[in-house]
């Protein structure tokens, strides 16, 4: 079972298993601003823009989902997966520390968007708690009832693209990588690193099989709407973990390799 103790008190949770709340869609304008989790005044994240802006030059990567496309790789492979609960850490931090969280190099990837004149916005989705069992499968009675993600969408060609649909079909292949199939939440493989291999939709009808793209919508519980920026999202409904949990777990799951399952934290020398 979940837990609801280590939560903060969010008065729009969706209790009782009922169907996620859909909001009525209203525009949201999104922004290139800075915020203080996407610091792109820093120099770490200057550098980092620079080198996404050298290497999509060197192949031919002219358009901006080309750009975001290689930013993600660089990204990929230079941050390594952890389970940090600290969502409001800046994105200079993550990249001084070379690790962080699913929703942490998501948001280096929108820094880097913004430092392109990319507009970016997300998206707030409370996933059911159990869609992270398998990522610790002796820890579960700890394991919160639902977690908050901030899944981003960048403003291209004039249409709002979610972070899973920057990479089309075409495109996997050369980025591709883990296993066949949709995308399960086990092994070494995260939301990140999935979204360049194959389809991940929190809309769709139930259904995740063989090599089709990964229908996530049953671990879907509230659909919070659209924000301006994570930052919005996160003063408005608070993070996942209260912040006595945030305290006691983030020395430890900070470090942990995503992919570590129940054998604890790992070095950077044995991370997946």
């Amino acid at each position: 079972m979940t837990s609801r103790l280590l939560m903060p008190v969010r008065a729009d949770r969706n209790r009782g298993g009922a169907a996620p709340e859909i909001p009525e869609v209203a525009e949201v304008a999104g922004s290139t601003r800075p915020t203080a989790i996407l610091d792109l005044g820093s120099p770490l994240v200057r550098a980092l823009t620079a080198r996404v802006r050298s290497e999509s030059e060197a192949r031919g990567a002219v358009t901006d989902r080309a750009r975001l496309q290689v930013a993600h790789g660089i990204i990929a492979a230079t941050v390594r997966p952890v389970y940090s609960v600290e969502d409001l850490r800046r994105v200079s931090r993550t990249l001084r520390l070379g690790r962080g969280s699913c929703s942490q190099r998501m948001a280096v990837l929108e820094a880097v968007a913004r430092s392109l004149d990319v507009p970016t916005r997300v998206r707030g989705l409370l996933v059911d708690g159990h869609f992270w069992y398998p990522r610790f499968p002796k820890l579960r009675r700890f394991v919160p009832e639902e977690v908050l993600l901030a899944w981003p969408e960048f403003r291209l060609d004039g249409a709002w693209v979610p972070m899973a649909e920057l990479f089309t079909g075409q495109d996997r292949p050369e980025h591709g990588g883990g296993s066949d199939g949709g995308f399960t939440n086990s092994g070494a493989e995260t939301l990140f690193e999935a979204v360049a291999r194959t389809g991940v939709d929190w809309d769709a009808p139930a259904a995740c099989a063989g090599s089709a793209p990964c229908d996530l919508s049953a671990h879907l519980r509230t659909d919070l709407g659209r924000f301006t920026s994570r930052d919005e999202l996160f003063a408005r409904h608070g993070q996942t973990l209260c912040l006595p949990a945030r305290t006691l777990a983030e020395p430890v799951l900070g470090r942990w390799s995503a992919g570590a399952g129940g054998a604890g934290p790992r070095s950077r020398s044995s991370a997946a």
